[in-house]
């Protein structure tokens, strides 16, 4: 495992650091998402999709669990699930993640706990916030498996 904790001062901070993400990610990639209501998950997930160049608006995918974005570069699709109304493993499981995990990148907002499963080779990301009254976000990204053990984030 490795593991990098980036300060994120503003939401636009916050897509820029998911477009730099979305350099380092490929087909296959599962991104692990946690924090709570309104750290940034959604913010850090429209910034990967930009990077990765889907069809958007990337929206948080709460009412309708997950959502497919195309690629329009001929690039991976990003698959995009929120998994805070589900009720466990079978029900991520019922969602057949598995059957595009390896043509798509994944991500699973509220997924700690739950997505881990679905592939070994994982970027496990912790959103906080800071203690001022600002913006300010603390991101822990930990890479997990062979897949990221030369995680580096100022590359890409």
């Amino acid at each position: 495992m490795k593991a990098t904790t980036v300060t994120v001062p503003t939401a636009e901070a916050m897509r820029e650091l998911g477009v730099r993400l979305a350099g380092l990610l490929r087909p296959g990639d599962l991104v692990v998402m946690t924090g709570h209501l309104g750290a940034g998950k959604t913010t850090l997930t429209q910034g990967i999709g930009e990077g990765l160049k889907v069809r958007g608006p990337v929206t948080s995918p709460t009412f309708v669990i997950a959502r497919v974005h195309p690629s329009l570069a001929a690039g991976p699709p990003l698959v995009h699930v929120d998994a805070y109304r589900l009720g466990g493993f079978a029900e991520l499981d019922d969602l057949d993640l598995d059957a595009s995990l390896d043509e798509s990148v994944t991500i699973v907002e509220w997924g700690e706990g739950l997505a881990e499963g679905l592939a070994d080779d994982r970027l496990e990301m912790i959103i906080s916030r800071g203690d001022g009254p600002g913006e300010e976000r603390e991101v822990k990204i930990v890479g997990v498996g062979r897949r990221w053990s030369d995680l580096d984030l100022h590359a890409g």
